[in-house]
């Protein structure tokens, strides 16, 4: 986890469409994690994320773990970039115009001792 940037998060608004863009966001390459002998290297990566509610509602609820999220379906989609200079690896996704997701969903979760809130 890695905190956005001032200006790295935009909501549009009418609240229906989240940007989340970064740039050289310190990463780690560890390819054959979990493997014990599995060597990290330290890599950067570019991405913008964006996420586009349907309006179609969604709720997942179990009670027995204090968990509820309600929100809505979404379309998401995402181009990344990649670099391990260590390696001379670099790798770049295909343009975000072209992505896209099955399962997307914007919303509120609560948990824990907050889930009777």
């Amino acid at each position: 986890m890695v905190p956005a940037p001032n200006g790295g998060l935009s909501v549009s608004a009418d609240g229906n469409t989240f940007t989340l863009e970064m740039q050289s966001v310190a990463v780690v390459d560890q390819p054959r994690w979990p493997a014990l002998d599995s060597v990290a290297t330290s890599a950067r990566m570019n991405f913008k994320i964006v996420w586009k509610s349907t309006g179609e509602p969604v709720k997942y609820e179990d009670a027995a773990k204090h968990f509820r999220f309600t929100g809505t379906r979404a379309i998401c989609q995402l181009e990344a970039e990649v670099e391990v200079p260590a390696i001379g690896f670099s790798w770049k996704s295909d343009p975000l115009n072209t992505s896209k997701c099955d399962v997307a969903v914007m919303g509120d979760e609560v948990n824990g001792r907050y889930y009777d809130v």
